[in-house]
Parts: structure tokens; C-alpha cells; sequence
């Protein structure tokens, strides 16, 4: 081979290698275009919906406490500005798509391309690179347009005031309720009299609004937040609350009222032991006077007055005073305290102690002296009547309307061996004639008897013969009394039981 074809095959050996190296170089090139944007900005790689890689400015696009998925924290962080983009299953289908802010001023805009099996998020603060960066500015927008959206569309009264009290912004349920209440009104005069109500940053006022219309008063609770020349006012409305506490007094009071007519001593005591409800009745039964009731007396003081004025028994040992006075307190908390109270000027009052909500404690204090005394001579009267009774020769029952026996005699006690005092249950005229039946010839009258102790209606007095296997034979009176009650007597037959000995 000659020098000049070796020459030749050197050169182009060279030129394929000078080839070669400027297509790999071009390849590379290419290849990092296509990984790494070709504009600044912020740059996000997912993989489905895990992230892959980030720019270090992108950390502050996620909710820093949001729940689910990387892609679903970016969506939170960003929903404010981008409402738009989108969720899982439509990620998955997205090629190449550009999503724009929704605040017309906010120039920003996010491109969404697929890389193979990846999606590239890129955020750019303008749609043209030549323009400046904006980024800041725009978050600024972005936040006072969220706040302003909260503050105007709050349902409540909004406004700010300057240090001489003119009013330099209110938000819509401001002018809504200027012109709710009065459509003649100044826009410039306040709606709030804040003049007369200091409220200040950490306080709240109630304040009432006059509606000229309708004649009437709407009330709000407005609490402030001052900063530096300027304070903001939030007003909320109370109406329910102020309508709730008049019911309230006035359930009270209707209270009051009635328990000033009742004839029963009523004494309240509230969940820290202090009077908190009396009503005059207390006053004339304890000889408490008013002004110490007044004065909220606590349990203790007020069993003590009670003690003094001798309204209380006489306690047998004042050293066990004190804890007998709690164990009262703690009975009536536990709806367990009834007594009798007999006193040393022969009132008899009966007290009741009833736990009330909250801890609260109600004594009920009751004169039931002409009561106990009626009981006193009622039964006085049953006594006479029974010993009257009882010197009756003849045996003596009274069955009532029901066929219960209500008394009998001591003659009838020892005729038929029957005691009622004894029995855990009432005897009737059932269990009577079962009695009378076993100790006596059969005979017919028994049930006779039994129907008409049960009749209702027009009775007429009849008696029969009946024979004791014991005492031979007796008359048995029957008569109907008062109250549908019946009387039946046993007399002992002495003509026919001297006739039967005169015949033996």
C-alpha cells in the first residue's frame, strides 16, 4: 500500500471517529433537555401519585398536616390557587395539559407533562419567561383574597374603626342589617353605639340595635381587636340567648309567685349549700326572720336559727349536733329524708328533704298540726267504738262494699276462733264463710250470705238459722249500712236451745 492510500484510510478513520463522538454528543444533549426543564421554576416528578423528586423551593407547596397521598397533599397546598387541577384518576390520563390561577391578577401557571410512566409538574410565576418573577406578590394576592372572602361573606356584622371612630370598611351583613333596620339611616353614622359599652381587645359587650320598622331590639354580643390606630368589631347575634334568659325570669318568677300562696314552708339550697329560694311560708312557720334568710344563709346556719327559735326537737347530745345536722343534709341529697318534728309548742310539722339538678337540696317544712290532732281523735273515736262494741253480748262483723272485713267485736273473736288484727292480708266475706262453714251445719244462708254482702244497689235486712257444732243454734242478722257496707249478727237462740234441753 502506498503512503498516500495509507494517508487516506488514516484520515478517514479519524473523520468516522469525529462522527461518531459529535452524534453521542448530541444524543446527550438531547437527552438532558428532555430530563431537565429548559426554564426556571418550581419542578415536581410523581410517579402515580408518590413523589419522585422536587426542587428544593417545592417543599412548601405540600399541607404540611394533610392525610393521603403525596399528589393529594400538593392538591391541598395548592387548592387555593389552582382549584383546578386534577385528581388521582384523571392524573393517570393526563398527557400535557396547562392549568392557569384562578385569581385573574395571579400571572402564574403549572404544566402537567407525561414523561413515560411519570408526570412532571412545573410551576412557572408568569406565562412569559421575560417577565419578572412575581411569585411573592402573588401569594400576598392570593391570602388577602382568601381573608377577604371570609370576612365578607361572614353571616355576622363585620367593621373597623379608626381611633375617632369612623368606620373605614364593613363587610356585607353590615349593610345588610343597616337596611334590615332602617333604609333612612346614614351609611356614615355607626350602626353600634359603642359609646356607652367600652369594649376592648379580650372583652365582649352586649349591645341592642333599635329596628325603627318593626319597633324592635335586636341584640349582639361584639367582642374587638385592636391594632395599632385601627380596631375591628365582630357583632353576633343574641337574640335566642336574650329571649331564653326573659323566659327564664319569667319561668322564675311565675315560680315565685306560686310559691309565695302555698301554706307549705319552701327553703332551696343551692350546689354550695347556700339559700337560694324561700318563700314567705318559711318565714311564718320557722320565726326566721327575713333579713337573715336574705342574707343566703348556708345549711349549717340555717338548722342552727332553727335550733335557737326552737323550731327543731330538742337535740339530746349537742356535741353529735353538727354531725347530725349532716347526716339531715346528706339523707335529703340522697331523696331519703322524712321526719316528724314534735315540738315544744305541740306543732307537729313534718319535713321533707328532695334533691333538686345541679347539687341543689329543697326542704319542705309542713304544719300538720290539725292533722296529726283529727288523726288523734279519729282514732280516739275508733277506740270508744270499739270497746263499745265489744261489751255486746252478740258476735259483731262489718263486711264493706268489696267484701272486705273492716271490723269485728270480741264476741265474734271467740264464737268463730277468727283474730283479723293477725292476718298479713284483708279477710273477706269469701274467707269468713269458709270459716263459719267448717264450724257449723251446712246450710244454705252461707251463700245467700256472700251474694248479698257483694250486691250493688236496693238491699232489705233478712236473717236465717244457722247451728254451731259447738254452740248450738244462733240467728244471723243480716243488714246493709252505710256505704254499701253490710252488718251481720250473730245472736245465740236461747228459746230454741232450752227447748232442746228441756226435750232431752
Amino acid at each position: 500500500m502506498s503512503l498516500v492510500e495509507v494517508s487516506f484510510a488514516i484520515l478517514c478513520a479519524l473523520t468516522s471517529v469525529a462522527a461518531g463522538l459529535g452524534f453521542v454528543a448530541r444524543s446527550q444533549s438531547k437527552v438532558a433537555k428532555a430530563q431537565a426543564p429548559s426554564d426556571k421554576g418550581t419542578h415536581l416528578l410523581f410517579r402515580n401519585t408518590e413523589l419522585e423528586h422536587a426542587s428544593p423551593d417545592a417543599e412548601p407547596l405540600f399541607a404540611a398536616k394533610g392525610v393521603g397521598t403525596d399528589w393529594d397533599r400538593l392538591r391541598a397546598g395548592l387548592g387555593t390557587r389552582f382549584p383546578n387541577l386534577p385528581d388521582h384518576d384523571h392524573l393517570e390520563k393526563t398527557h400535557l395539559q396547562t392549568i392557569r390561577a384562578a385569581n385573574p391578577d395571579d400571572h402564574a401557571i403549572i404544566q402537567l407533562r407525561r414523561e413515560n410512566d411519570m408526570v412532571r409538574l412545573s410551576i412557572r410565576d408568569s406565562a412569559e419567561p421575560s417577565l419578572p418573577k412575581i411569585q411573592p406578590i402573588q401569594k400576598v394576592d392570593a391570602e388577602l383574597a382568601t381573608l377577604r372572602l371570609a370576612a365578607v361573606g361572614a353571616p355576622y356584622p363585620i367593621w373597623m374603626e379608626d381611633r375617632d371612630g369612623n368606620i373605614g370598611w364593613r363587610n356585607k351583613a353590615y349593610d345588610d342589617l343597616r337596611a334590615e333596620i332602617s333604609a333612612h339611616n346614614s351609611n356614615e353614622k355607626p350602626l353600634f353605639d359603642l359609646g356607652t359599652h367600652a369594649v376592648t381587645t379580650g372583652t365582649n359587650g352586649r349591645i341592642s340595635v333599635q329596628d325603627h320598622q318593626s319597633k324592635t331590639q335586636h341584640w349582639f354580643n361584639v367582642t374587638a381587636t385592636e391594632s395599632s390606630d385601627r380596631t375591628v368589631y365582630h357583632a353576633v347575634n343574641i337574640n335566642a340567648v336574650i329571649e331564653a334568659e326573659a323566659a327564664q325570669r319569667n319561668f322564675v318568677q311565675t315560680l315565685v309567685k306560686t310559691f309565695a300562696q302555698l301554706s307549705i314552708g319552701l327553703a332551696i339550697f343551692d350546689r354550695n349549700g347556700q339559700l337560694a329560694l324561700f318563700n314567705p311560708a318559711i318565714v311564718d312557720l320557722t320565726d326566721l326572720p327575713a333579713e337573715f334568710l336574705s342574707t343566703r344563709p348556708d345549711l349549717l346556719s340555717f338548722f342552727d336559727r332553727l335550733r335557737d327559735n326552737r323550731v327543731m326537737p330538742e337535740p339530746k347530745n349537742y356535741r353529735t349536733w353538727r354531725q347530725d345536722i349532716s347526716d339531715v343534709i346528706a339523707a335529703a341529697s340522697n331523696d331519703s329524708y322524712q321526719e316528724t318534728w314534735s315540738l315544744d309548742t305541740g306543732h307537729t310539722y313534718r319535713v321533707i328533704g328532695r334533691p333538686h339538678p345541679d347539687g341543689a337540696v329543697a326542704f319542705l317544712i309542713e304544719d300538720i298540726t290539725a292533722e296529726v290532732a283529727l288523726t288523734r281523735n279519729f282514732r280516739a273515736e275508733l277506740e270508744l267504738g270499739q270497746s263499745l262494741m265489744d261489751t255486746f253480748e252478740d258476735a259483731l262483723v262489718v263486711f264493706s262494699s268489696s267484701g272486705v272485713l273492716t271490723f269485728c267485736n270480741s264476741a265474734y273473736e271467740q264464737l268463730w276462733k277468727i283474730d283479723p288484727e293477725s292476718s298479713p292480708v284483708d279477710v273477706t266475706i269469701v274467707d269468713s264463710i269458709k270459716a263459719w262453714q267448717s264450724q257449723c251445719r251446712p246450710d244454705p244462708a252461707w251463700g245467700d250470705m256472700r251474694d248479698f254482702v257483694m250486691k250493688i244497689g236496693e238491699r232489705a235486712s233478712w236473717d236465717a238459722r244457722v247451728v254451731h257444732l259447738n254452740y248450738g243454734p244462733y240467728i244471723a242478722q243480716v243488714s246493709p249500712i252505710t256505704s254499701g257496707a253490710t252488718l251481720i249478727r250473730f245472736t245465740e237462740a236461747i228459746s230454741e236451745r232450752s227447748s232442746l234441753r228441756d226435750a232431752v
